[in-house]
């Protein structure tokens, strides 16, 4: 072999032990200076706060400053286009929520894609919508509702806190399996929903159940189910949708992404504080108070979350056919 040849085959022996040896040292020295969480509402939000939560863990454990970035707009892809576009080195993170996996069907001209411009780093919280009533809609029961709707057909209301909203195909999806025909009223957000539906303006809703939990334990409002799978511990005697309509279920989503290609032993290690974070007493019972639960897993189950939710809503938006404002 001659002396080109071998210092070749050196060199290039060197190399693979390099790009072995590189995502280890990225794990072992990340990280080394602020990291943005990029969340696409505004602050004093659900997602807001959830992300709040999760920054001040991190920052306490990973000893460099997590910071909120507050990027509202496009119905939040101005966030989520801000992270597909940034450096894949674990500095910039996204705050996922479930209004990500319907914009990925509902607007047709985005300029990413949620399932192949993302590294899915970890789940946070899943947490129920509330079907509820104003008092005077002669209905106690999921399926005293759908009857009175099937009676009925277009003439109940149905608000919700704007088109394409996690409330609005909450809804859609229920009129999709029950076969009811609800008239949709869209509001700009959660609050002056629920103030109108309150003043008995509309008649019913799918609302985020913190905002409304309240007025369900005043009876100003008339709980008939939770979206979620399972029961919420805020309200355990307050049945499922999917108790009635057999496989129904619409929670709310909130995680962490990272761009594509960031290296997988930052994201493996962000996951590992993330569930850490999930398992401590203290911060589990400030998500219970935002009636959610923790979705502790690894990455690759968040990823599958993120493609089933967006599968599922992509056929929701087309059945209704929905289109952005």
């Amino acid at each position: 072999m001659d002396l080109r040849r071998r210092q070749f085959l050196h060199l290039a022996a060197a190399a693979a032990t390099l790009a072995v040896a590189a995502p280890t040292a990225s794990a072992q020295n990340y990280p080394t200076r602020p990291v943005r969480i990029v969340v696409g509402f505004a602050a004093g939000g659900t997602t807001d706060l959830v992300a709040r939560l999760m920054a001040r863990w991190l920052s306490e454990r990973l000893g460099q400053q997590f910071v909120i970035e507050n990027r509202p707009g496009a119905s939040a892809n101005l966030a989520a286009e801000a992270v597909a576009r940034a450096p894949a080195d674990g500095y910039t993170l996204l705050a996922l929520t479930s209004t990500n996996t319907i914009n990925a069907t509902l607007f047709d001209n985005l300029s990413f894609d949620l399932n192949r411009d993302f590294a899915m780093v970890a789940g946070i919280i899943r947490s129920p919508l509330i079907l509820e009533a104003h008092p005077s809609v002669p209905v106690k029961a999921v399926p005293e509702f759908i009857a009175l709707a099937k009676a009925n057909p277009g003439r109940i209301t149905m608000a919700s806190f704007g088109i394409g909203s996690s409330s609005h195909v909450a809804g859609e999806l229920f009129k999709m399996m029950t076969g009811v025909n609800l008239l949709h009223v869209p509001y700009r957000g959660s609050g002056p929903m629920l103030t109108d539906l309150l003043g008995g303006q509309v008649q019913m809703t799918f609302d985020n159940l913190p905002a409304s939990i309240e007025h369900i334990r005043a009876d100003k409002l008339r709980a008939l189910a939770v979206t979620t799978a399972t029961r919420s511990e805020a309200l355990p005697n307050i049945p499922t949708v999917g108790e009635f309509v057999r496989g129904y279920e619409a929670s709310a989503i909130i995680g962490l992404a990272a761009p594509r290609r960031t290296p997988a032993d930052v994201v493996e290690r962000l996951n590992k504080e993330v569930n850490a974070a999930l398992a401590d007493p203290k911060l589990k019972a400030r998500l219970a108070d935002l009636s959610a639960s923790a979705l502790i897993g690894l990455p690759a189950e968040f990823a599958k979350l993120v493609v089933d939710e967006t599968e599922k809503w992509a056929k929701v938006v087309k059945f209704a056919g929905v289109k952005p404002e």
